[in-house]
């Protein structure tokens, strides 16, 4: 019995397939020949990637409530993650803005901030769980609201760090990019409602080979009513491991000895 011959041409190697270009909507400065690809993730929406060392995340808030909440896994080890009490103690912050990096329970750069338009996003505000959220907003699940459910950020990023054979135990603190949190003079948290996020950019390069992985739901903190998280925009590109003279290796000597660590290893 003959078979049919496939008669489609395959694309160039080159050419990405079934890849549109939406980061020429919301980043159309970045190198076209440097994206890899893009994604728009929508509001309480999740994904994870397995990204290479030089490669640049970029984020950009397409709405006025957008919040990612996102985690960084070692993909040499998934033992290996971001530690968020060392990351702050060594660079002596409570938030992250542009030359800060994310670093590992090694004193590893697991990732920089190398962009940054808003000049704030939260460590310490966790993640929105379950319970939370239903009695904030309500119960919405698929079986009846369908694409319309309300998910919580801990429920998106269990979905995806599972993918990568992750458990509930393996949940870390996330990085609440877009949102700020301070503290009031009865030493509460408070939610920032009142900064313009909409449009604002924060770019990560990763310092390591690692696994991300983000939720958009709302920040457990946002005392706004109703379920309306932002979509984000998401692209990525091959920026380069940091070189000799990148800002986040200037911006502090522990964030120059955290890169300095990960280039040891990354060459070992």
């Amino acid at each position: 019995m003959e078979h049919p011959t496939h008669t489609l041409d395959n694309p160039p190697a080159d050419q990405p397939v079934d890849a549109p270009a939406l980061w020429r909507r919301f980043a159309p400065d970045l190198p076209a020949e440097r994206v890899v690809w893009s994604e728009v993730v929508p509001g309480g929406g999740h994904w994870s990637w397995r990204l290479s060392r030089g490669t640049a995340l970029r984020f950009v808030a397409l709405d006025a409530r957008a919040n990612v909440s996102l985690v960084l896994y070692a993909a040499h080890n998934l033992l290996e993650r971001y530690n968020m009490p060392d990351s702050l103690k060594a660079q002596h912050t409570a938030h992250y803005r542009a030359g800060h990096v994310l670093m590992s329970d090694m004193g590893r750069a697991l990732a920089s901030f190398t962009l940054d338009t808003l000049g704030w996003h939260d460590p310490l505000g966790a993640l929105l769980d379950t319970p939370t959220m239903e009695a904030k907003y309500g119960v919405h699940r698929y079986e009846a609201h369908r694409n319309g459910m309300h998910r919580s950020g801990r429920d998106g990023l269990l979905i995806e760090t599972g993918k990568h054979g992750l458990t509930v135990r393996d949940q870390i603190a996330p990085v609440n990019l877009f949102s700020r949190v301070v503290v009031d003079g009865e030493g509460r948290f408070v939610f920032d409602t009142e900064r313009p996020v909409r449009g604002a950019q924060v770019e990560l390069r990763m310092d390591l080979d690692v696994v991300v992985a983000l939720s958009t739901a709302p920040h457990p903190l946002d005392p706004r009513p109703g379920y309306a998280p932002g979509k984000v925009g998401v692209a990525a590109w091959r920026c380069g491991p940091a070189p000799a003279d990148d800002p986040c290796r200037r911006f502090r000597p522990e964030t120059a000895r955290a890169l300095h660590n990960s280039d040891v290893f990354a060459l070992s």
